[in-house]
């Protein structure tokens, strides 16, 4: 469906950003992965992208906190891949406490990789994209771009701003071949969400199992983690043909969540 298309996706070296990796490369889609962990692991997803899937694949160290790194990274699929033709901003952080606790360096470390990274990458890819005349854009927002939960002011405030970048780059683009969507899933099973269980385990004094039902219940009816290759799958369906006409769309995946 993608054979021959170029794709960034950021954070994509474990959870959500890998299996958008996966799903994009099973499509023929080639890819420059980004994020930070062991060279070794690094290495070795990539040379599983590659034999698994029969795609290009290369890899970039950009630090999505810093907008030098973002436009070198972009400039690099451009030059190793030829072109940057989906972009899928995925990378993404988290941080809780009471508004008056919250840390200042969280609060902006936050802002910067889940918002301000995405508008620093689309910024830079939106050139090539005109250009050619082709570009598909998805950000990976959240239920909490939608709705707020407490002792999540930072992260609610970014994915409430990455919808709102979101319509305005699909409205300054519409009239041309490039659409700008997002996601919002509700809870994914991933390391990030995983710790957010632990913690709550150790300070209500309650098992995993009981930490876990009690986040699922408080927020998602269908009692069930997204995988993230659901997420991946709906990617691919916004970089497809069957999505043409869809851009500044907010597509939701929260189990009920915002049905509430």
């Amino acid at each position: 469906m993608l054979k021959g298309k170029n794709a960034i996706v950021t954070g994509s070296t474990s959870g959500i950003g890998l299996a958008i990796a996966h799903c994009l490369a099973a499509q023929g889609c080639n890819l420059l992965i980004n994020g930070f962990g062991e060279k070794a692991a690094i290495d070795k997803e990539v040379a599983g992208l590659k034999q698994k899937h029969g795609v290009n694949v290369d890899y970039s160290p950009a630090d999505m906190s810093k907008p030098a790194d973002i436009e070198v990274m972009v400039a690099q699929c451009e030059k190793t891949l030829g072109s940057c033709d989906i972009l899928v901003n995925n990378a993404g952080i988290q941080f809780t406490a009471p508004i008056e606790n919250f840390p200042t360096e969280k609060w902006d470390a936050i802002i910067a990789i889940n918002l301000s990274s995405a508008f620093h990458s689309i910024k830079a890819a939106i050139p090539g994209m005109k250009k050619r005349g082709y570009g598909r854009i998805v950000n990976i927002a959240s239920a909490h771009g939608l709705v707020a939960s407490k002792e999540k002011a930072a992260y609610v405030a970014a994915k409430h701003g990455v919808v709102g970048l979101t319509k305005v780059v699909a409205l300054e683009n519409a009239p041309s071949n490039i659409t700008c969507n997002a996601i919002c899933p509700g809870w994914v099973y991933t390391p990030l969400v995983q710790k957010q269980i632990e913690d709550r385990a150790k300070n209500e004094n309650i098992s995993v199992k009981e930490a876990t039902d009690k986040l699922l219940g408080e927020k998602q009816p269908n009692m069930k983690f997204n995988k993230p290759e659901n997420i991946g799958g709906m990617v691919v369906f916004l970089c497809s043909d069957d999505a043409d006409a869809m851009t500044g769309e907010i597509l939701t995946m929260s189990g009920g969540w915002l049905a509430q």
